[in-house]
């Protein structure tokens, strides 16, 4: 099982870590300017959640959004 929501299919994201220096032009310096760039992953926030599924009880990685929405039906 994978970084996924088992509802919506939600996945992880990659993006760019901007690294900087210098100080920026409206605190009185001349300028921030990029020293590198580097690739990062930005995860779903998933939860391990006892979920009716077809009837049974079963365990599932769910995102906080489709938790938060309701759209699934937990077991307690």
């Amino acid at each position: 099982m994978a970084r996924i929501c088992e509802i919506c299919g939600k996945g992880s994201n990659t993006a760019n870590s901007v690294t900087r220096r210098g100080k920026a032009k409206k605190e009185g310096g001349v300028g921030r300017n990029v020293t590198g760039i580097a690739k990062r992953t930005q995860r779903p926030n998933l939860q391990k959640v006892k979920a009716v599924v077809d009837g049974t009880t079963k365990r599932i990685k769910v995102c906080t959004s489709c938790l938060k929405a309701g759209k699934v039906e937990r077991a307690y």
